[in-house]
């Protein structure tokens, strides 16, 4: 079974694979393997982290369909992986 930690880096390192790019990377991390749901904890971070100096933005690399199946194969709820790209800056 995979700790929620690793869980987490491997959705970081797969977000990064997908063409995002993550200012304060270091920061997310640290917060999703304190969180309980670290689902949630990516979620609020990814909604309000400017204020943390933590930010995503996609690259010419990112594509719809793979942010898509990352969300679902990282099991995140309902729309959340939409609303992650609808919040991407670039």
């Amino acid at each position: 079974m995979i700790t929620k930690q690793k869980e987490s880096a491997l959705f970081i390192e797969s977000l990064k694979h997908a063409g995002i790019l993550i200012g304060n990377e270091r920061e997310v991390i640290e917060r999703l393997g304190e969180a309980r749901e670290w689902r949630y904890a990516f979620t609020t971070l990814a909604r309000q982290g400017k204020t943390l100096g933590i930010w995503f933005s996609s690259t010419a690399r990112t594509r719809s369909i793979q942010l898509k199946h990352l969300f679902a194969q990282f099991n995140f709820p309902g729309n959340a992986g939409a609303a992650f790209e609808a919040s991407l800056q670039g």
